[in-house]
């Protein structure tokens, strides 16, 4: 019988040993419950939804099919990265999805983060649900579900697009793996199963992507902004060794304007925002301090290099106050 929530007794994952343990513990609770039927997984390519994907492999084979779908809110580069790990070199069944026009067409216009995440969820499950119809025998939905997840959500801190139930008028039964784990456990188990190094340590990037690190109404000129900041920072991070050190890194790009100078004239263009925090669990982080000379050539390559920026800013609040994310 699958655990519904952590025991408050559960000894942290903290060696190769205890996540064996867990592995196949999971191995076992997921063929029971599955038996042959198939299972449909939402594969983003984080650390999460590849621990689950390990899993179910191990598990239960080709009955896994695991879709990703570019919703047009990933980072630069990600797509490709997730075609090349999972099917050529995993071999994994995996259907690619490029959904861009059908999320950022439903998302025109709408400012409110909640409704933002459950428009983006919402359009998740419709994918899948489409990718289920070509398929027989699909009953089961795999999701990254962790721990902290759950926890913000019975608080009300935040909806999150993996955490709670499907629509009415869907019959898929949840597969939840990894729910009662933190996140460094899960890298843990995600070194056990064997999965690349890059990938069990690549920073947490949430369910809704880009879209939460753009506030207000998304618009394409401005998500671009976020995602090609994005890919300065985390370029200019693996090059001053800050990859591995940094838990979580990225940009936000708000909604909002101001006056700059370029080229002598006057410039009314966004700010970015650059976001570094340290953290074990997710349930509080440190902000990380850059080096002041880092700060200053990433303003340069940021405010030169990517279209509609003027300002760059660092955000100094940790968590408590602040949440990771801004939305």
């Amino acid at each position: 019988m699958a655990v519904e929530r952590r025991p408050e007794d559960m000894v942290r994952i903290t060696t190769p040993e205890l996540a064996q343990v867990f592995i196949d513990e999971q191995i076992k609770e997921i063929r029971e419950q599955v038996g042959d039927k198939k299972v449909l997984l939402a594969l983003s390519g984080g650390v999460d939804s590849s621990v689950v994907a390990a899993l179910l492999i191990k598990a239960i084979g080709d009955q896994l099919t695991s879709v990703h779908v570019n919703h047009g809110l990933l980072r630069k580069g990600e797509p490709e990265q997730v075609i090349e790990v999972f099917r050529n070199q995993m071999k994994a069944n995996l259907v690619y999805v490029d959904a861009t026009d059908r999320f950022l067409d439903k998302l025109a216009g709408v400012t409110d983060p909640e409704t933002k995440r459950k428009i983006i969820g919402g359009e998740f499950i419709e994918v899948f649900a489409e990718e289920a119809r070509k398929l027989d025998g699909v009953e089961f939905l795999a999701q990254g579900t962790i721990w902290p997840d759950i926890l913000e959500s019975e608080e009300g801190i935040k909806a999150h697009h993996n955490a709670g139930g499907l629509p009415e008028d869907l019959d898929f039964e949840l597969v939840e793996p990894i729910k009662i784990l933190f996140k460094d456990e899960v890298r843990i188990v995600g070194e056990q199963l064997g999965l690349p190094h890059g990938m069990v340590y690549r920073q947490p990037f949430p369910g809704p992507g880009l879209g939460v690190r753009c506030p207000g109404a998304i618009t394409r000129d401005r998500l671009e902004a976020v995602r090609e900041s994005d890919a300065i920072l985390r370029e200019e991070f693996a090059k001053h060794g800050l990859e591995g050190k940094v838990w979580q890194y990225f940009t936000v790009v708000p909604d909002f304007r101001s006056t700059g100078v370029k080229d002598g004239k006057r410039a009314f263009e966004w700010s970015v925002i650059i976001r570094a925090v340290n953290t074990k669990d997710a349930m509080t982080a440190a902000v990380e301090n850059i080096p002041f000379d880092l700060m200053c050539h990433l303003v340069e390559r940021i405010t030169h290099e990517v279209p509609g920026v003027n300002r760059v800013l660092y955000d100094f609040t940790p968590k408590p106050t602040g949440t990771i994310e801004f939305e």
